[in-house]
């Protein structure tokens, strides 16, 4: 019988990459290196407490499920934040075989506890997709950088932050793919949703808009965006609800049609 105030793996992982899933606090000790998707390190709840933000849930997970994570949700109920535990814990979700980002490839973090990433200004396609998955998927505290091109890898040095989509670093183009499906592949992040979206995205971001029907609405939307805002922060906040919606469209609703309606009174 599942203890109160648990999720299970299963609906935990509907959740994450969702704007409104719940904040994941991961209380460990030790990770092994292996990070819960979109997750908040709180070794065992010491330290300055994390942000929490309003109107969304908390779920916390430690090793097993069972004492650390246990007292900590029951500590944060007591804040009247609504704190669910993570059934089995880590372990249980490492046993469903989902997916499990390697800390080797994160930056450090700042004082605050948040990595920082840093790419070239005025952004189109891969450098609002590769932040949306970064703040849904990896990190969702994760600080945002965009320089001018020249600059990117000074300022990655000087802030510890990760560069990504330009030439010569890690987080970049490989061949046909693109940055963001490189950080699918190197994060652990294969699920058919994301799958799914990075033909999008790729297709996109690199004149192919034949490999998907759907890429040549993101291009057109993204170059829009792109004149929209002069500031790329603002055009990151806005393309995140882009991707949100192309997310879900591709996670629930690839099946789903839409035509005149039919139900005209009258109608047989």
């Amino acid at each position: 019988m599942p203890a109160p105030n648990a999720i299970s793996a299963d609906k935990l992982k509907r959740l994450i990459g969702l704007p409104s899933g719940p904040l994941i606090l991961d209380v460990r000790a030790q990770h092994d290196g292996q990070l819960l998707p979109a997750s908040v390190a709180w070794p065992e709840g010491h330290g300055p407490s994390p942000h929490l933000p309003e109107g969304r849930g908390v779920v916390v997970a430690c090793g097993d499920g069972r004492a650390l994570s246990q007292s900590i949700a029951a500590l944060l109920r007591q804040r009247s934040v609504a704190a669910e535990v993570l059934e089995g814990g880590v372990s249980a979700w490492a046993a469903e075989g989902l997916p499990l980002i390697p800390s080797s490839l994160l930056p450090p973090r700042d004082a605050l506890g948040r990595t920082l990433w840093v790419t070239r200004a005025r952004p189109k396609v891969d450098r609002i997709a590769c932040p949306w998955l970064i703040r849904r998927f990896v990190d969702p505290r994760a600080v945002i950088l965009f320089v001018a091109p020249s600059e990117v890898e000074g300022v990655a040095e000087r802030h510890d932050a990760a560069p990504f989509d330009i030439e010569g670093v890690f987080f970049s183009h490989r061949g046909d793919l693109c940055s963001f499906d490189v950080m699918l592949a190197e994060f652990g992040l294969s699920v058919p949703a994301l799958d799914r979206l990075a033909v999008i995205v790729r297709g996109a971001d690199t004149a192919r808009l034949d490999l998907a029907p759907e890429a040549a609405g993101l291009l057109a939307v993204s170059l829009g965006l792109s004149r929209i805002h002069a500031d790329d922060l603002d055009q990151l906040q806005a393309g995140m609800l882009v991707y949100d919606a192309f997310y879900r469209w591709a996670r629930d609703a690839t099946d789903e049609t839409h035509n005149w309606p039919t139900n005209k009174p009258g109608a047989a």
